[in-house]
Parts: C-alpha cells; structure tokens; sequence
C-alpha cells in the first residue's frame, strides 16, 4: 500500500490526465465531481487537480441543508439522511449552471464555525462566496456526484481511502464530541450513498489516496 504522501500525487495526477483527453474533445466548461466518504482526502486532491488545471472549485459543503436540525437528522433514515444532506437544487442554480453558461457565480455559505443557532438549525455566512467561470470547475466534496447533477457533470471520480486513514485524517483536523456524533449520524447515511446510490462501479475514475 502507498503512503498518503504519495498516493495522493498519483490519484491527482491520473485525475489531471482524464481532465486532459477531456478538454480536447471540447470547448464548453468541463465539469470534474470530486466525490467521497469524509476524511478520504477529496480536498486535497481538489487543491491539486485545480492548480494544475488552473479550475475553480466549489465545495459541495456550502450547500449542506442547513435548515434540517441536528434532533432532526437523528430522526431519519440513513438513506432519507443522504438524499437530504446536499441542498443539490441551490448548488445547481446558483454555483453549476452559471459557472458552466460561463458566468461568476455567488452564494452564501453554509455556516460551519458559527455553529448552531438557537432554533437548531444552521446558519450561511453573511459574505458572499464568489467564483469567476473557468476552462474547468472541481465540484468537491460529499454527495457531489448524486444523481440530480448528472447532467451537468462531465468526470464523476470516487476519492476513497479505507476507514482507519478517513477516521484518522478526521480525527486530526477535529473535536472529539464533535466526531462522535458526527460518526453516529453520517456513517450510515454514506455507506448508504456509495453502496445504493453511487457504488464504486457508478465513478468514471476510482482513486486512493492511502
């Protein structure tokens, strides 16, 4: 097995190779859906694939539904849980189908460090997240690859990793009360997604970056 260190340059550099035989057969906007499980390194390898391609990425994660409360999310299915967590309908109106017509595009963020407000739900940042159109756009991040979009998405790559390097990538970067809930309520809901919705065979690419 690779280290991170290097897998990581690899499963870019196999991305980066795709994006390229891509954008020869084309000359509208080329649509790259870097999807996932948490911690397997998907922002990562954004970073690199967008560097290398001069892309715009756009997080899936800023479009996480924010008005669904925590007791909320508890309470439903892991499959009803994965077909809710992306807010798709905004993404696509407001950052996809702009970017790719060739024109900024803006939204407001999903509100992580704000946390949750009174009424349980979330909050979007009060600025406005803005992204000028580009040869290539890299949707990154969770859910990016669902159904609903697959119109618009031009290379669907599954970025995996096996759970003890996500869980310790996730244990690095965050809280410990905040894992432990977010494992007991996202676990489920994104094997659900990658066996049911979007299995491995569904992704034009599969890379590892462990």
């Amino acid at each position: 097995m690779h280290s991170p260190s290097t897998a990581t340059p690899e499963a870019a550099e196999t991305i980066i190779a795709a994006a390229r035989r891509l954008l020869t057969q084309r000359t509208s906007p080329l649509l790259i859906a870097l999807d996932g499980p948490s911690g397997s390194g998907k922002s990562t390898l954004a970073g690199m694939v967008a560097e290398a391609l001069d892309a715009t990425i756009v997080p899936s994660d800023d479009f996480f539904a924010a008005e669904i409360t925590d007791a909320e999310w508890d309470m439903r299915s892991p499959r009803d849980r994965a077909a809710t967590a992306l807010d798709w309908r905004r993404l696509r109106g407001e950052a996809l189908e702009p970017l790719l017509a060739g024109r900024s595009a803006q939204w407001h963020a999903f509100d992580f460090e704000a946390g949750v407000r009174a009424d349980g739900t979330y909050g979007m940042r009060a600025a406005l997240t803005k992204r000028h159109p580009a040869a290539v756009i890299v949707l990154d991040g969770a859910y990016s690859a669902r159904p609903e979009l697959a119109d618009l998405i031009d290379l669907t790559v599954l970025v995996d990793a096996p759970l003890q390097f996500r869980h310790a990538r996730l244990a690095a970067r965050e809280a410990a009360c905040f894992l432990e809930a977010w494992h007991r309520r996202w676990d489920d809901a994104e094997a659900h997604y990658f066996t049911h919705v979007r299995p491995p065979s569904s992704f034009d690419l599969v890379v590892s970056t462990a």
